[in-house]
């Protein structure tokens, strides 16, 4: 039963990275590459689209940015998941033994809630409520929490009152998450609430940590937020190819796969 789940797995992460490459995914295209039925590549986009993450059309689905759609954060957390823990587990090298660290909302940087080393002295800023409630429990840390209106799709503080804040701060270290980073245009979000937020803590930070799976790779949102140039380090996966990582690279950020 173990086998025959992991698979299944594998096989939506294939068809997910499909859909996103190029715009839409076909169900009896995707029973021939895949090698299985039709009625079982159904049943697929009916589970991803339960995810959040695909909206199902007449002989296939499309990628739900194709919508102008934000998964909220159970859709997101579910996704990518062993790409997002190798990325939290090399941010947490980013980390300094002491000082102050920005940690944006998003769900790879809650998974450096989970690892984040309860020896350090350190004051972590979030605008993330639940990456906030477990940092809470390290007595070591110093968490403070920023305030605003809080956004139900991604539970996140926004607006003017999460800007004030962030710009009477200067911290160490922000680690940032994104929707979407291309060369073309950057660094990319749909709400524009959420991309002023970041953008006020690129400007708070010494040094910006961008934790970004492949799959953010070559899509562009909304509301930009950032240029390549503003950070100093992309963390991201081994599904990013050499030579994206490689144009990735050239317009800005040292860029590690891991």
């Amino acid at each position: 039963m173990r086998e025959v789940a992991m698979y299944a797995q594998e096989r939506q992460e294939h068809i997910l990275r499909a859909a996103r490459t190029i715009g839409r995914v076909e169900v009896a295209e995707l029973a021939v590459q895949l090698d299985v039925a039709p009625e079982t590549i159904r049943k697929d986009l009916t589970a991803l689209e339960r995810g959040g993450v695909l909206r199902r059309v007449h002989g296939g689905a499309i990628p739900v940015e194709r919508l102008g759609f934000e998964p909220a954060v159970a859709a997101r957390d579910v996704v990518l998941t062993a790409e997002k823990e190798r990325i939290a587990k090399a941010a947490i090298a980013e980390i300094p033994e002491d000082g102050a660290v920005l940690i944006d909302a998003g769900t790879t940087t809650a998974r450096v809630a989970d690892l984040m080393p309860g020896d350090r002295e350190l004051t972590i800023v979030t605008n993330a409520l639940q990456l906030a409630g477990k940092l809470a429990a390290y007595p070591n840390l110093n968490v403070l929490l920023i305030g605003g209106r809080v956004r139900s799709r991604t539970l996140a503080s926004v607006d003017a009152w999460a800007q004030q804040a962030l710009a009477g701060l200067y911290v160490d270290v922000c680690l940032l998450a994104t929707n979407g980073v291309s060369v073309e245009r950057g660094l990319t979000t749909p709400d524009p609430t959420e991309a002023a937020v970041k953008a006020a803590m690129i400007s708070a930070a010494r040094r910006v940590v961008l934790l970004a799976d492949h799959s953010k790779v070559g899509h562009d949102h909304l509301a930009r937020f950032g240029d390549l140039e503003d950070v100093d380090l992309l963390i991201t996966d081994t599904g990013l190819d050499e030579r994206t990582a490689a144009e990735l690279a050239a317009a800005g950020p040292r860029v590690v796969r891991v």
